[in-house]
């Protein structure tokens, strides 16, 4: 990864960025513009509607900004996503995957999916699915059917699909929906696990970022070390000593000020 001025070049770098929808006046997202770091653990913080997936989309280059500019590890986000740099998890994938093969095939997809049909991975590709069915702990399940899984087993699997391309970045998009107060926890200890043993072993520069997209404060404050509040713009909460109760008693006030439909700032950006 690039330097800038001796420090690691952004994995995210939004400037700017704008978005609105063919067919209406009023923009989705206005002037948006925010950094992400690598080794970064970000929360992306918003209520329904307030233009979290779009971002999101915009990121992985699924759509292009309608003003400013994305770069996603030193690329165009089309770029790097087809590269692998940047890998999310969404609830569309734990939709999707309903086929009869192994959890180990799944994990595999990406690498198989950039292959000739009569080429296999190469032993650096197999071992870095190896490394994240080990990382997420998937690895004690990788020859069970994907469809027989427990709600808890099946995101460890995609997110150790998503780690498999050695991405720079890892979006997880409402991770927690639906899961009860002791999944919250496991998720928890997983994401630090993963964070901590990348970190340990990637060089500074290119550590993993991971941004958790979520409308529930507590699933971002267990988590991650700075929050981006959106609402049409974006504000960042963030100290030096991460989510301090100072911290996160000001994402509070600005989080219920932007769920009131009456706001029209929506309390998050000044």
């Amino acid at each position: 990864m690039p330097t800038t001025n001796g420090q690691p070049a952004p994995v995210i770098e939004v400037v700017e960025a704008g978005f609105t929808y063919r067919g209406r006046s009023a923009p989705t997202l206005e002037r948006i513009s925010c950094t992400i770091n690598p080794g970064d653990r970000v929360g992306l913080l918003g209520p329904n509607g307030s233009g979290k997936s779009t971002l999101i989309s915009l990121m992985l280059g699924a759509q292009s900004p309608s003003a400013g500019t994305i770069r996603i590890a030193g690329m165009a986000p089309r770029a790097a996503a087809k590269k692998g740099r940047i890998a999310s998890v969404t609830q569309k994938c734990l939709a999707e995957l309903n086929f009869p093969i192994s959890v180990r095939q799944v994990v595999s997809m990406p690498q198989n999916n950039r292959l000739p049909l009569w080429k296999r991975p190469s032993a650096e590709s197999q071992a870095r699915i190896d490394h994240a069915l080990a990382l997420t702990g998937a690895d004690q399940f990788a020859d069970d059917p994907i469809g027989a899984l427990s709600g808890g087993q099946l995101q460890r699997a995609l997110i150790a699909r998503a780690l498999a391309t050695d991405p720079a970045v890892l979006i997880l998009d409402e991770p927690l929906v639906g899961v009860d107060p002791i999944g919250q926890e496991h998720f928890a200890k997983m994401i630090d696990h993963i964070h901590a043993a990348e970190s340990a072993e990637r060089d500074p520069a290119s550590a993993l970022a991971i941004v958790i997209v979520s409308h529930d404060l507590r699933a971002i404050a267990a988590t991650c070390d700075r929050v981006l509040c959106l609402s049409r713009t974006i504000h960042e909460h963030a100290s030096a000593e991460g989510l301090t109760p100072e911290v996160l008693a000001e994402i509070f006030h600005h989080d219920v000020a932007g769920i009131a439909p009456h706001h029209p700032d929506c309390g998050c950006h000044h």
